[in-house]
Order: C-alpha cells, then structure tokens, then sequence
C-alpha cells in the first residue's frame, strides 16, 4: 500500500513537470540561442547562467573573431556581445557580423562596462540593437531579450 502511494505520487510530480513545461512551450521567448561573446570567464559564465535560467541555449566565444565565426556557423537567434575584448573588438564584431548579409538579421546586444554615451551611440551606429551596461541587472537583460526574440 506505501509503496502504491509513493508510485502514484511520483507519477503526479511528473505530471505536473509535463504541464508546466507543455504551458511554457507556447512562449516565444523561450528555447532561443543565444551567442554570449566575452573575454571574461566570471562575466561568460555569469551571463550564460542568466541566459540558461530563462530557458534558453547559450553559446560561448571569448573574443570578437571567435564570435564573429560561431554567429555565420551557428546562426543564433540573439547575440550578447562585450565591446573591451582582444583580436577584434565588440564594436568591430558587432560591424562585420550585422553589414554580413548571412548575419545581418541577428539582433546584437551589447553588454559592457563602457557607460558613457558616446560609446552607446557608437554601438548603436555599428549595428547593435541594445545597450545594456554592466554590471548585468537581470531584470534589465530579461526585458531586452523579450523585446528583441524574434516571436
């Protein structure tokens, strides 16, 4: 009898995973890849936490060029991308990946200690969508990839 009990219950737990996650199949907003370009392995991990715990696929490359690579290979629904970084920098990657006509159509965030405004109108002139300054508030990235997700 404890044993049924305990087999009815776990087959309940499951039940109610399938129709939470049947409920949240409809959103657009998850199930995304997301390319997370950064030099820093604390801020890379950090993001891809963030990015993961909202349900979404995170790819990874540590500089520019690598990033410019992986967004022609892998195609990503969205791009996070540092600006401070060596090899090609986040304003030169954000260029060459949104003037490609493979990757022009990836939106490009990027994600930077560069607060000052002139460096947010020059990200912006190179083809970024957003500008989000670190350190990350969740909330704020949270409202920039639903606003940017293709839906």
């Amino acid at each position: 009898m404890c044993r049924k009990r305990r087999v009815e219950e776990v087959q309940e737990h499951f039940l109610n995973i399938l129709i939470e996650f049947d409920e949240t199949a409809g959103d657009p907003h998850l199930m995304a890849r997301i390319l997370i370009v950064d030099d820093s392995p604390s801020q890379l991990l950090g993001i891809k936490r963030i990015v993961e715990k909202l349900g979404h696929e995170a790819l990874t490359a540590e500089d520019g060029a690598a990033g410019v690579v992986v967004a022609k290979q892998e195609k990503p629904s969205l791009i996070l991308m540092d600006v401070v970084m060596p090899n090609l920098n986040g304003f030169q990657a954000t260029r060459t990946i949104s003037k490609d006509p493979e990757t022009a159509h990836i939106p490009i965030v990027l994600v930077t200690t560069k607060d000052q405004e002139t460096d947010k109108v020059w990200g912006m002139r190179q083809g970024a969508k957003a500008y989000v300054t670190k350190p990350i508030k969740e909330e704020e990235l949270v409202a920039v990839l639903k606003e940017l997700l293709p839906a």
